[in-house]
């Protein structure tokens, strides 16, 4: 069960993105509708026929699509957690890219893998400039509750978590960062996500634990 539920964390930006997906949401709002116009904007480059043989641009097209959803900056403040305050400036700026091309490399082929699946918008619970809208995927085998986490920047309401039956993405980076910094260092850190990278990038299908 823990091994699912780690490869879970793996595929979750694939959850945000269902092909062919039949939406019910419980309230028409702003903060969902945000979200669920993200996911219209991927189903209709997936379903594109003129990017279908068009492998890069379309690749560019969902980065570019997902990026505006995403909150990288939070992520990695969340993930490094008290790592993060000792890190410099360019540390810093450094280590989003890292993280970012890493969501982007190895979630890109999952998020065009993705058919005939149904999202249900269950709830939302709003506390000032954080959001949380619960929502679960029904698959032709299963149903997953998969839980979104939202913060308000400038009127843009941005994922910087998400939690997959109860068990966080977040959580499972900073478990894993800290674990490596701890044992080597931050620099171990850094080259163990740029191997990861490349990795992907030549087509590597093994596992995105670092």
């Amino acid at each position: 069960m823990k091994r699912q539920r780690f490869y879970a964390h793996l595929v979750v930006v694939g959850l945000v993105i269902h092909m062919s997906m039949v939406s019910v949401c419980f309230a028409d709002s702003e903060i969902t509708s945000q979200l669920k116009g993200t996911i219209d904007k991927v189903i209709k480059i997936v379903k594109d026929e003129a990017l279908k043989n068009d492998h890069q641009a379309r690749r560019a097209a969902l980065r570019k699509t997902i990026d505006e959803r995403f909150n990288y900056r939070q992520m990695v403040m969340r993930s490094l957690a008290k790592n993060w305050d000792v890190r410099s400036d360019q540390e810093r700026q450094e280590f989003i890219v890292l993280f970012k091309s890493l969501l982007e490399n190895s979630y890109a082929k999952k998020l065009e893998a993705y058919r005939d699946e149904k999202i249900n918008y269950l709830d939302e619970i709003i506390k000032g400039d954080y959001a949380l809208i619960k929502t679960e995927v029904v698959r032709r085998s299963s149903t997953i509750g998969v839980d979104y986490k939202l913060i308000n920047e400038n009127g843009a309401w941005k994922v910087y978590d998400f939690v997959i039956e109860g068990v966080s993405m977040i959580r499972n980076y900073r478990s894993q960062f800290t674990k490596i910094i701890r044992k080597d260092s931050y620099e171990v850190l850094v080259q163990k996500l740029t191997d990861k990278i490349n990795e992907i990038e030549q087509g590597s299908d093994k596992p995105e634990k670092l």
